[in-house]
């Protein structure tokens, strides 16, 4: 007569057809449901803040290559010839690389999002702008070009776009923060919602448990047989919110381009914006599935351990 080791009932027990924990039951289709809103929900503030932070530092980058010269037209003061004399006095400031003046036309279609385009412009006092473009090579010398203007040019002033870069920075900031923040409330949520279907897991089977007990199972046996079925549940609901996500995005990207084609489809267009993730966009969206099915399948192992201790 054969006997058999204390290793035989948790060998036994491995086998496919003996599972511990049933796999298709209502508690594990809805927190399959629950993980992947969660995790479309994380992957949406993580595009979003991707996105945001893209657009500020590329506003940012802009700003600190260009600087604009405002010449505002004076009575008695020709402006043409103040506008060049105020681009002579940007070529030679150190730092600069080069410098011209808007045309009334360029002028007018900057200000056709608020007067239209039926506006006669010519009747319109309205300052002259000239883009100074810096030479990224060398710190230009804005302080000199400043008092060169005041000194040279009647009406002109200096902008070097500082307080849109501050502010632009705030507000970068402030929605990386509120990002984070809801990125941690929500992988708290996660937390809690596998724990809380864990313990009902274990509740619902305290019998086999309790029979595994008998027969010389460990509790790191069992705990791994329940972190395995949430290891599943948890990249099964990743996966499809993570999917989910990464689908919007692809096709937000694309409606700027299809409104183009329509009548009044430019309008439609910059009032949409671009919502399209590049490459690190959506590695972001993978490394939060990996975080979610990470985030299941710790909370689901360290609630079996704690639940076992209290049935011991």
């Amino acid at each position: 007569m054969l006997k058999r080791t204390s290793a035989e009932p948790e060998a036994s027990l491995m086998r496919p057809q003996q599972s511990i924990v049933p796999r298709d039951t209502v508690t594990s289709r809805a927190l399959v449901m629950v993980i992947a809103i969660m995790t479309f929900v994380a992957a949406l503030i993580v595009g979003a803040v991707g996105l945001v932070r893209d657009a500020a530092t590329h506003w940012r980058t802009d700003m600190v290559r260009e600087v604009t010269i405002q010449v505002r037209p004076v009575q008695s003061r020709d402006i043409s010839a103040e506008i060049g004399k105020a681009i002579e006095v940007a070529r030679r400031t150190a730092g600069v690389a080069d410098a011209r003046s808007l045309t009334r036309e360029e002028t007018g279609r900057l200000l056709e999002p608020w007067l239209g385009s039926n506006v006669e412009l010519g009747s319109l006092p309205l300052p002259r702008l000239i883009v100074v473009r810096l030479d990224g090579k060398k710190e230009p010398d804005l302080a000199g070009m400043r008092r060169a203007l005041a000194a040279e040019v009647t009406g002109a002033t200096l902008d070097d776009h500082r307080i849109w870069s501050a502010r632009l920075a705030s507000i970068s900031d402030a929605i990386m923060i509120a990002g984070t923040s809801l990125l941690i409330l929500v992988l708290i949520a996660t937390t809690l919602s596998v724990s809380f279907a864990t313990r009902g897991a274990v509740a619902t089977n305290r019998a086999v448990v309790e029979v595994l007990h008998l027969i010389g199972a460990r509790n790191s046996f069992i705990a791994g047989t329940f972190q395995r079925h949430f290891l599943a549940v948890g990249l099964k609901g990743g996966l499809i919110g993570g999917a989910t996500a990464a689908l919007l995005f692809a096709v937000t990207g694309i409606v700027p381009s299809v409104l183009s084609w329509l009548p009044g489809g430019d309008e439609a267009a910059l009032l949409t914006g671009q919502f399209s993730l590049d490459r690190q966009g959506y590695l972001g969206i993978a490394g939060i599935v990996a975080l979610m099915t990470f985030v299941t399948t710790i909370a689901s192992r360290v609630t079996v351990r704690w639940t076992l201790r209290e049935i011991e």
